[in-house]
């Protein structure tokens, strides 16, 4: 495949809601009717979340919607899909998500050169209040000093 994808799909919500520790990309395991759907465009990552079942990292809750030239093979919009990480950044996940306050939530999915679906994931830690009004306030002052240079 030599066009370059520009399927990019985000999780807006999670940079202001979460402060990331870390970030891996992973590899996601799909049917052939998920790949169409997300290369069409039609995925959400609101409200994912990823967890460890059998020392494996699975994403819950993604919604990847229905093909819609698909048949009566076509998939689940919201089941559990597993993520292909190499044992050494599992372990790692893992150490840091196990302590208190960090969590794993995906921020953002593409596909790559090779036309595969890759989702970037993130060892986060909740925002504060505080810090989310923080956000928003260096948010208004960037976009205020662009304003003004563009003038």
């Amino acid at each position: 495949m030599s066009q370059q994808s520009n399927i990019l799909i985000k999780n807006k919500k999670a940079s202001f809601d979460y402060e990331f520790a870390e970030t891996f990309t992973a590899g996601i395991v799909l049917t052939g009717t998920e790949i169409k759907s997300i290369r069409l465009g039609k995925a959400s990552l609101v409200d994912t979340y990823c967890i460890f079942v059998n020392n494996e990292l699975w994403i819950k809750n993604m919604n990847i919607s229905e093909y819609s030239y698909g048949s009566y093979n076509n998939h689940v919009a919201r089941r559990d899909r597993k993520l292909l990480l190499n044992r050494k950044e599992l372990n790692k996940i893992y150490r840091l998500s196990e302590t208190t306050g960090f969590t794993v939530i995906p921020t953002k999915m593409f596909i790559n050169e090779k036309g595969l679906a890759k989702v970037v994931i993130a060892v986060a830690k909740g925002k504060k209040e505080y810090d989310k009004r923080q956000s928003l306030r260096e948010k208004d002052d960037k976009r205020d000093i662009d304003r003004a240079f563009k003038r």
